[in-house]
This record gives C-alpha cells, structure tokens and sequence, in this order.
C-alpha cells in the first residue's frame, strides 16, 4: 500500500496538466494592479503638466494686454483653464499684478483676483508669504503672478494620495509698464499709455 500511494504520488508531482492556470490565477491580479498603478501615475504627471502649462498660458496672454482688464477678462481666464485640465477636477485661480518699490525694500500689490474657492486675493499685507519666491526687480518694475490650485484625486487607489498641485508663475508685461484692471489706482511708477490714442 505504501508503495502505491508513493508511486501515486510521484506521478502527481510530474504531471503538468494545470501549470499555467495556477499561474495566471497567482500573477493577474498582480499584473492588472501594476498596469493600474501605472495608469494613475502617468494620470497625476500629465494632470501636473497641463495645470503648469494652463499658469504659463493665462500668464503669457495676460502679459500681452495692453488695455484695462476687468471681471469678465478674468472669468474667461478661469474658464479657459477648466477647459485645459481633467473635466472632473476643481481649479483656483489667483491674477495679481506686484510692484517693487526700492525705496520701501518690499512688494506691493497693484491688484489681484481669484477665482475659485481655495485662493484668496494678495494684499500689501500678505504678498511677504511669497516675498521669497518673486523675482528681484529694478525699482517700480512690476510682474504678473499667476496661481493655479488643483486638488486631483487618483483614477485608481493604488497608493497614490490626493494631490494638490500648486503652480506659482510670473510673467513681465511685455507692451507696456503695467498691466491696469478696471477701477483700480494703477500705484503709481509708470503710465500705462502704449500710445494706442495718437495712432487713432
């Protein structure tokens, strides 16, 4: 009896029949979780790479006005980044134009606007929260900041948690000082007049 059953045995260990079976059963879920992960991983860089690439758009369009904006202009700006990034993502906006003044040793705000809820608009008072990351300017020179705010939650569960991606970027007023919005003082340091009026 005993040599039957090792004998029985030994025939079982030799038999392939069901090999790649098992194998499938032990490796799928292992294979459908890592092209999970890398789906969600590619997902979250390219959410980051298009909120970037949204800043530096509204900036380099703003940078180019020359007229005053106003509340609509930035409402188009808003809606123009919703268009650009993950249809089920909410995004802030914040346009502010800074000023450096010499003479104070320290940045003031000309104006800024939010749009959006995990924002708020740059005072004279808070803008030294970012003093650190503005760039260093002549005397009365002024820069446009753009702010995005993209809270992104990942396709898939696989580690990955919320992110917040934050994207800071400035951007020098290319055809005049100063950029104006609508009904506010311009701070002084510099006209705005490109000349539009003596070409009419």
């Amino acid at each position: 009896m005993h040599s039957f059953l090792t004998k029985r045995l030994r025939i079982f260990a030799r038999r392939a029949e069901g090999t790649v079976t098992v194998e499938f059963v032990i490796f799928a879920p292992l294979l459908l979780w890592a092209f999970t992960a890398i789906y969600t991983f590619f997902d979250a860089f390219r959410q980051e790479t298009v909120n970037l690439k949204a800043a530096y758009t509204i900036s380099d369009l703003i940078s180019r006005e020359t007229a005053e904006l106003n509340e609509t202009y930035i409402d188009s700006m808003h809606e123009m980044a919703k268009l650009l990034i993950r249809s089920d993502s909410q995004i802030t906006l914040r346009v502010s134009v800074v000023r450096w003044n010499e003479d104070d040793n320290r940045y003031y705000v000309d104006w800024s606007k939010v749009r959006g809820t995990s924002l708020v608009e740059w005072t004279d008072d808070t803008i030294s929260v970012v003093e650190e990351s503005l760039p260093s300017m002549p005397d009365q020179e002024r820069v446009i900041l753009v702010e995005t705010r993209n809270e992104m939650v990942p396709a898939f569960r696989v580690g990955l948690p919320n992110l917040d991606i934050n994207n800071f970027v400035f951007t020098r007023p290319r055809f005049a000082p100063q950029v104006l919005f609508e009904n506010q003082n311009d701070g002084g340091g510099g006209s705005h007049d490109d000349g539009s009026d003596a070409l009419d």
